[in-house]
């Protein structure tokens, strides 16, 4: 039996796997995120792991140099 949902719970759903997905995949080692990148790619697992690397230090150094948001300042 099949149900009918709305779009906006449908989007809902959705919204929800992606981010278990990305959890998911956030959560690996580089290494091991890199190789599994590299199936199918014409990309090395270390070209890829390269790239991660690069970007997960990006990522920290832009947190540590964003400014706090206004309701943590007026704390």
């Amino acid at each position: 039996m099949s149900t009918v949902i709305t779009r906006e719970q449908a989007a809902a759903n959705a919204r929800r796997i992606l981010d278990r997905a990305r959890a998911r995949r956030d959560s690996l080692p580089i290494r091991e995120a890199a190789e599994q990148a590299a199936v199918g790619s014409f990309r090395s697992a270390d070209e890829i792991e390269l790239t991660l690397r690069r970007l997960r230090r990006a990522a920290l150094a832009e947190q540590a140099t964003a400014p706090t948001a206004p309701a943590a300042r007026a704390a």
